[in-house]
């Protein structure tokens, strides 16, 4: 019953902020590096956020850093994107993933994934 649901996606304008959240089931999260993941209609999927077991080490694509922050509270199994001065391109489905590796950009890396929650950013 491995289960990562998404939640907090919607409808915002550019220079907003949405905060994603990422509730774990069915294991243990604080064994697992977890990693933020979009894909946008027409675009391969890639890399936004990672974060070790601890919460103590995270990496960010380049295009997103000084604006997203990735955070976890393993004792709530919970993971967080927050998304500030969100632009046009940032629209696309969020996805959230564990990995029994390390905070890593690779998806096939990554074991579990969650449905994905839609982010769609207006100008």
């Amino acid at each position: 019953q491995v289960q990562l649901v998404e939640s907090g996606g919607g409808l915002v304008q550019a220079g907003g902020s949405l905060r994603l959240s990422c509730a774990a089931s069915g294991f243990t999260i604080s064994n697992y590096a977890m990693g933020w993941f979009r894909q946008a209609p027409g675009k391969e999927r890639e890399f936004v956020a990672t974060i070790s077991r601890r919460g103590d080490n995270s990496y960010y694509a380049e295009f997103v850093k000084g604006r997203f922050t990735i955070s976890r509270h393993n004792v709530k199994s919970t993971v967080y994107l927050q998304m500030n001065s969100l632009k046009p391109e940032d629209t696309a489905v969020y996805y959230c993933a564990a990995s029994n590796t390390y905070p890593t950009i690779v998806t096939k890396m990554y074991d579990y994934w969650g449905q994905g929650t839609q982010v769609t950013v207006s100008s």
